[in-house]
């Protein structure tokens, strides 16, 4: 069957190791050195200087957005009511129109989350265009939303709004720009979402649901044991043949691995199962699943299937993995050859902090709520840490600015002090279990913005 000999070789990026030293691992051997060297020293601050700007990229090629699946980023004044994040998703409907779905995470002038869908609607208006592609501007339509209680509801700790749109005539697909504004002080926050009309995809048209299946999950994850359902807005009942796969993907490598590419991996098909559409299911253990219509098609759906904590990461096994980020390689061998995990990742982060118990605990607790956030919005086929999105988002913290076209996404970071502007351009990778999976363009000259900012991690000056 086709699709199996498709599945079985798919390219994913990994860490890349090589017997030639190239000047980034020259670089990265000499940090380390001099982080070994500070560990074993009792001497003063040694925190390098402040860095200069890296690898600017030029964006003028699309409408700025809060992209999809990222954080919309920068300060914002005291005293205003704020968009925080925007996830969007459509299905479609029919031929005539799609619906529109989105989780939205807002917070009050305290810096409290918005949980009452009726503050949400009192505080805020939204309105949306239709455009042909991100590089044209001829608009295909356009429309406020009305918010009622019946259109927005809260979820968890955050809002959830649907809305349908009509298919303008004669159009295939589109990009719909929602803009989002705060009603008192005008603040915007932006979002863009493809839209397929014809739905010709498996995605396009059916999608993860609570076990309820009255609410898309806009997320490529369910926790083990969950009873979950794979649906369509119209309820449609029909068989969907899965694929389970043994997986434990690497890690993002360091933004300056300029090496080649690794030879592309192999997956091995663990198991198959059968599932109905629009019917309650448990998936038992984890892995990486793999859903659709039949054996000859070239995408369906992904679900990476972890843990009940997921995206959280509380076990000490699972939590020595993340910190490679702000590590040396001995520093990994270490905890990775403990007996006691736990007491060498406790040992681990107090001797980073000089002992000094509150500054590890405070510094641990802000690491990991970005890995957290990481695994929430940037899980793909592999989870959210270890992807390259995720590795600068828990190092640099969510972007201020980001600027997508169909392909690629920039993250523009021009508030952090003491960095000049540096931008993360990624690019847009296809494969068949998710739409959103992103490589980073690697460059050496990131080397002055990244390591200071590791070391302040390391030395506990970010703390939250």
């Amino acid at each position: 069957m086709r699709i199996l000999s498709a599945l079985l070789l798919i390219t994913f990026l990994s860490a890349c190791s090589t017997s030639k030293k190239t000047q980034q691992d020259r670089a990265t051997a000499a940090y380390e050195a001099r982080t070994e060297a500070r560990r074993n020293s009792t001497q003063g601050d040694s925190r390098p200087a402040a860095p200069a700007t890296a690898a600017p990229v030029k964006i003028n090629d699309g409408p700025a957005t809060t992209p999809g699946t990222t954080p919309n980023a920068g300060p914002k004044q005291v005293g205003e009511w704020v968009v925080t994040s925007i996830k969007g998703k459509f299905l479609a409907t029919d031929t005539t129109s799609v619906q529109v779905y989105m989780n939205l995470t807002a917070k009050t002038p305290k810096g409290e989350p918005v949980l009452n869908p009726t503050d949400f609607i009192e505080h805020f208006q939204i309105a949306y265009v239709m455009y042909p592609d991100y590089n044209n501007r001829e608009r295909l339509g356009y429309g406020n939303i009305q918010l009622t209680t019946q259109n927005v509801s809260v979820e968890g700790d955050y809002l959830t709004l649907t809305f349908e749109v009509k298919r303008p005539k004669e159009v295939a697909n589109a990009v719909l720009l929602t803009e989002i504004t705060e009603t008192n002080t005008g603040t915007k926050a932006r979002n863009d979402l493809s839209l397929r009309f014809k739905a010709a995809k498996l995605s396009d048209r059916f999608s993860l649901f609570d076990k309820t299946g009255k609410k898309p999950q806009l997320r490529n994850y369910a926790n083990v044991g969950d009873t979950i359902i794979i649906r369509d807005v119209n309820g449609t009942s029909k068989p969907l043949f899965g694929f389970r796969y043994r997986h434990d993907f690497d890690a993002a490598s360091s933004p300056m691995n300029t090496s080649a590419k690794p030879t592309p991996k192999s997956l091995t098909v663990d198991s198959t199962l059968t599932i109905t559409t629009n019917q309650p299911f448990i998936i038992p253990r984890e892995g990486l699943y793999y859903f659709v219509e039949d054996t000859t098609a070239e995408s369906g759906i992904g679900l990476v299937v972890a843990d009940k904590r997921f995206p959280k990461m509380t076990r000490p096994e699972k939590l020595i993995k993340p910190v490679l980020y702000m590590s040396t390689s001995t520093e990994i061998g270490e905890l990775n050859q403990a007996q006691d995990t736990k007491k060498a990742f406790d040992r681990y982060w107090l001797s980073l902090m000089s002992g000094n118990e509150e500054v590890a605990r405070k510094t641990l607790k802000a690491y990991f709520d970005r890995v957290e956030e990481a695994n929430r919005l940037f899980t793909s086929y592999k989870e959210g840490w270890k992807t390259d999105k995720g590795m600068i988002y828990i190092v640099l913290g969510a972007p201020d600015r980001v600027q997508r076209n169909r392909e690629r996404e920039v993250w523009v970071y021009n508030r952090r002090a003491n960095v000049s502007e540096v931008n993360f351009t990624f690019t847009k990778k296809p494969n068949q279990f998710v739409e959103d999976h992103y490589e980073l363009v690697r460059y050496i000259e990131y080397q002055p913005i990244w390591y200071p900012i590791v070391e302040a991690w390391r030395t506990g000056a970010i703390r939250e």
